[in-house]
C-alpha cells in the first residue's frame, strides 16, 4: 500500500514538474513572440522613417530640377510667354499645394502632366506629331482616392522632349495616360534623336528619383518598363493602386 503511495507521490510530481516546464517553455514562447513583434514594429517604424526621409530628400531635389527645366522653355520661346505662364501657373499650383500631400488622385496627376506637356509644347514646331490621348474608366473607385504619389509623371514627360528627334520628318512624341482596373497606366514614347544629348553636370536625376520613388512607396506594385524598338524609346509605367491600397491596409498604415 504504501509503495502504491509512493508511485502516486512520483506520478503527481512528475506532472505538476512537467506542468511547470511546460508553463515555463510556453511564458519564454510568449515572451520571445512579443520581443518579436516589438522588434518588427521597431524595425518597420524605423523603415518608414528612412523611406520618408528618403523621400523628403528626393522631393527637395527635383522640384527645382523642374522650375529650372521649365523656366527655360518659356525664355527660349518669348512670343509663348503669355500661353505658357498660363500654363506654368497650374503647375506652380500643383507644386506648391498638392505636391507636398503624400499622394494625390489620378485625375490631379493627369492634369498635372498634361499641362506640363503643354508647356514642353513650346520647345517643338507647330508642324510636329504631338500625340496625347487618355483612355480613363472615371466609374473605377479609386480613381478619385489619393493613391498616387505626385509628379510622379515628370521623368517620363521630360525625357522624351529633351530626346525626341524634332527634326525629321517621322518624328514624334506620344503619350498615352489612362486609369482602369484601379490601375494608372502611363506610356510615353519618342522617335530617337541621331544626336546625342549634352549630358550636364547633375543630369540624369529624373531617371534615378523615379525608380527609387516607386520602389520606396509602391514596392512590388508597380512596373516600369524602358526600351527601344524600331529607333523608337518606348517607356510604360503601371501602378497596382488596388494592390498597393490592400496592402496599405493589411499592414495598418
Amino acid at each position: 500500500m504504501q509503495k502504491n503511495n509512493m508511485i502516486t507521490f512520483t506520478l503527481i510530481a512528475i506532472i505538476i514538474l512537467l506542468i511547470v516546464i511546460i508553463g515555463l517553455m510556453i511564458f519564454q514562447l510568449m515572451k520571445a513572440k512579443k520581443s518579436k513583434e516589438n522588434a518588427e514594429e521597431n524595425f518597420y517604424a524605423l523603415e518608414r522613417k528612412v523611406n520618408d526621409l528618403q523621400l523628403e530628400t528626393l522631393e527637395s531635389k527635383l522640384n527645382p530640377h523642374l522650375f529650372k527645366n521649365i523656366l527655360n522653355s518659356i525664355q527660349s520661346h518669348a512670343y509663348q510667354t503669355y500661353f505658357a505662364l498660363d500654363k506654368l501657373a497650374n503647375v506652380l499650383d500643383y507644386i506648391l499645394y498638392e505636391s507636398k500631400k503624400k499622394f494625390v488622385t489620378a485625375k490631379d496627376e493627369i492634369d498635372f502632366a498634361l499641362n506640363l506637356i503643354e508647356i514642353n509644347k513650346i520647345k517643338i514646331s507647330p508642324l510636329f506629331e504631338l500625340q496625347i490621348k487618355t483612355n480613363i474608366n472615371k466609374e473605377d473607385k479609386l480613381y478619385d482616392q489619393a493613391l498616387l504619389a505626385p509628379l510622379i509623371s515628370i521623368d517620363l514627360i521630360e525625357n522624351a522632349f529633351k530626346h525626341a528627334d524634332l527634326q525629321s520628318s517621322d518624328a514624334f512624341i506620344s503619350a498615352v495616360f489612362e486609369f482602369k482596373d484601379n490601375a494608372f497606366f502611363m506610356t510615353v514614347s519618342n522617335k530617337i534623336s541621331d544626336k546625342k544629348v549634352l549630358k550636364k553636370e547633375r543630369s540624369g536625376l529624373g531617371n534615378t528619383t523615379l525608380e527609387h520613388r516607386l520602389r520606396i512607396i509602391y514596392k512590388n506594385n508597380f512596373k516600369l518598363e524602358r526600351f527601344t524598338e524600331n529607333n523608337i524609346y518606348i517607356a510604360h509605367l503601371k501602378i497596382d493602386l488596388l494592390g498597393y491600397k490592400t496592402e496599405m491596409l493589411a499592414s495598418g498604415r
